[in-house]
């Protein structure tokens, strides 16, 4: 589904990544590991459209992304409902009155019917136990609520792909679990899910592959999971574990 040959991303000159090569299949469970500042986020932000190659290729099903091709409405809405993006801070993309009208907010942007979108808003409540939360402001909700609130409007589209920056940042163990189990169902049924992820302890059970940055902000190892959690000498290069680590 996603094919990306020799990615190159500058911010203002300083890269952020370097010559990537990357190619996932339908129905993948993929972790993105390496140090802060490696380029992992920079990368989901890159997979979903958000920013655009400086040089190489980004192609999703087999057609090159660009900036004209985003220009085109029809294209870009089929792109956009293909792949769901989860921000680490789920804060930042709440910005409606009540999460009923957040999750509702991208299917009325494709131009779904309304009682379609209604049927999609109530599905999508009740698939993530936020029925309770229908007419609260996003903004008094805890971060384990929002980030139940913001999965639920990418969920809300169907997407074939979710890709989620560290999804379980700032939540305590019991949340950390039920996300876990539910992205691993999710998966399961069929969808495609790209994690960047610090969390060692969980990443082996949300992913079968791996990919590791290093900070030169190129791709250093892509294997299965299971078998990078073992080396941990490339972990320490990394700054993953410290010389205390066990595995």
């Amino acid at each position: 589904m996603i094919d990306l040959e020799n990615v190159s991303f500058s911010y203002a000159g300083i890269n952020a990544l370097k010559k990537i090569n990357l190619h996932i299949a339908k129905g993948e469970s993929i972790s993105l590991m390496g140090p802060n500042g490696c380029g992992k986020s920079t990368l989901l932000k890159l997979i979903n459209g958000i920013i655009l190659p400086d040089s190489g290729s980004y192609k999703f099903n087999n057609e090159e992304i660009s900036r004209k091709k985003l220009e085109n409405t029809s294209f870009s809405k089929n792109f956009h409902q293909k792949i769901g993006f989860v921000f680490q801070n789920s804060a930042v993309q709440l910005f409606c009155a009540d999460v009923y009208d957040e999750i509702a907010f991208g299917p009325r942007q494709m131009g779904i019917d309304e009682k379609e979108v209604e049927t999609r808003v109530n599905d999508c409540l009740k698939l993530l136990s936020i029925e309770e939360f229908k007419d609260r402001p996003p903004y008094h909700l805890s971060g384990g609520e929002k980030r139940k609130v913001a999965i639920a409007c990418v969920l809300s589209l169907n997407p074939e792909i979710l890709a989620l920056d560290e999804p379980m940042n700032g939540l305590d163990p019991r949340t950390q679990r039920w996300l876990l189990e539910f992205l691993v169902k999710l998966n399961n049924a069929g969808k495609t899910l790209i994690i960047s992820t610090h969390n060692l302890d969980l990443v082996q059970e949300l992913s079968k592959r791996a990919i590791l940055f290093d900070d030169t902000h190129t791709i250093i190892a892509d294997m299965e999971t299971k078998k990078i959690l073992k080396d941990i000498e490339l972990l320490k290069r990394v700054n993953l574990v410290d010389e205390h680590y066990l595995a």
